[in-house]
């Protein structure tokens, strides 16, 4: 059984689910709102603000904001996305009070002094960099950049040096109104927490708060493009894009099942055709990336230089292949897998915690495990079939190529592959 919805006069959402046997619980106060918010001028405001809230809110210093959660047994973390901005504590039994409290200041009552603001956007710039000198996270911003080139989706969560330098503890004050305003807040809990107790304590910690509506960010569109840059590395890394669905799309699933069966495990189509028949890479994963109103299928792949061309070519053949419809065995594998991972993941407190949050800011509402299993289950050959046509029929593909020089070309070559 899901959590139960609840809302309060100023919007803020609220959902419990108790897990009655653990002697844990995780409490999630997310935002429906992330980098995809910000303009290109505040781009990477979302996450320099999640940073400087731990500087000091309330009246607790940064230290205190951890070692009050910590001296309870507890754990305390924050997160940003294009879409969300999440802040999580993990504590025992009875430590719903002090967790919300601590969040409710970090959400509200930052203090965003100018001198922390200055010392962390050194930190900032230097996560900025080490991203830059990660070949395997800076090919994923080639290929999104790519992908959605023009478009706040397209352009990396951290920001860039020159766009964090802009903030000022005002401007990033007035941010935060806009970003966390209680009607994109939702609170969840999971695990031992009681229904009537959390919602007191959210009343108490976020009944009055007040903020401003931020305007609504274009459609996401996707663009394509190919970015192959030469470095000086011993293996290449290759990200490839389609264009898919969205989150809130009916063919959701769908999505989710042709990316699992083309590359999602070591039964995959992709890992055993590239890396166990031809020994082309060794590693290469199909995955789905969804937002609310766009998505995409997308393939990443380490392999040697001289192995690039063909491992594009082979990749492109796997996906075309997708046209073609699966047999049932192969479609009842992945929807295990996938059932699989769901289940596994309501094991979790903060899993589920989390996953309710998600849905209350995509659908309203949560959706109850067994109806998940259904839309999961109800898919079928003909579907996959048809949504990979659908996908190839854009003819738009973003490619980003990471390594030596003499591999670049394998950017050309996959979407000369697919398209022709």
């Amino acid at each position: 059984m899901s959590g139960r919805l609840h809302r309060l006069a100023n919007g803020v959402r609220v959902i419990c689910d108790p897990m009655p046997d653990l002697e844990t619980l995780a409490v999630s106060v997310v935002a429906g709102r992330g980098a995809r918010a910000e303009a290109e001028a505040q781009s990477g405001w979302a996450h320099l603000l999640e940073h400087m809230v731990f500087k000091g809110a309330g009246d607790r210093s940064a230290r205190d904001i951890v070692e009050v959660i910590e001296a309870q047994g507890g754990q305390i973390n924050a997160a940003t996305g294009y879409e969300r901005t999440s802040f999580q504590v993990r504590a025992l039994r009875h430590g719903l009070d002090l967790g919300l409290s601590v969040i409710a200041d970090l959400v509200q009552r930052p203090i965003l002094d100018a001198d922390d603001l200055r010392r962390e956007k050194q930190v900032v710039a230097q996560e900025i960099a080490e991203a830059a000198d990660t070949p395997d996270d800076l090919v994923f911003e080639l290929a999104q950049a790519a992908a959605f080139d023009g478009h706040a989706l397209g352009r990396p969560i951290l920001g860039t040096p020159a766009s964090i330098g802009k903030a000022t503890p005002g401007t990033l004050s007035d941010w935060r109104a806009a970003l966390y305003a209680p009607e994109s807040l939702v609170v969840s809990a999971a695990g031992a927490v009681d229904e009537e107790e959390l919602l007191r304590l959210v009343e108490r910690d976020f009944g009055q708060m007040r903020g401003q509506t931020l305007a609504a960010t274009g459609p996401a569109v996707f663009a394509g493009g190919l970015r192959p840059v030469a470095k000086s590395l011993e293996q290449v890394n290759v990200v490839l894009l389609l264009p898919a669905v969205g989150a809130r799309d009916p063919d959701y699933f769908t999505l989710r099942l042709l990316a699992e069966i083309l590359g999602g495990g070591m039964a995959s189509r992709l890992f055993q055709e590239a890396r166990e028949k031809r020994g082309l890479a060794y590693a290469i994963d199909a995955y789905a990336e969804t937002y609310a109103d766009a998505g995409v299928l997308g393939v990443f792949a380490g392999c040697a230089a001289a192995d690039a061309a063909e491992l594009a070519r082979v990749t492109a053949g796997e996906i075309a292949g997708m046209t073609a419809p699966v047999d049932e065995a192969e479609l009842a594998r992945a929807k295990a897998q996938l059932k699989g991972a769901m289940f596994m993941g309501r094991e979790s407190a903060l899993a589920r915690a989390e996953q309710a949050a998600a849905q209350v800011l995509l659908f309203d509402r949560t959706l109850e495990p067994e109806e998940i299993a259904e839309e999961i289950d109800a898919v079928t050959p003909a579907d996959l079939a048809r949504l990979t046509e659908t996908i190839l029929q854009s003819r738009r593909v973003a490619v980003a190529v990471l390594g030596p020089k003499a591999a670049l070309g394998a950017a050309d070559g996959f979407q000369r592959a697919l398209f022709g």
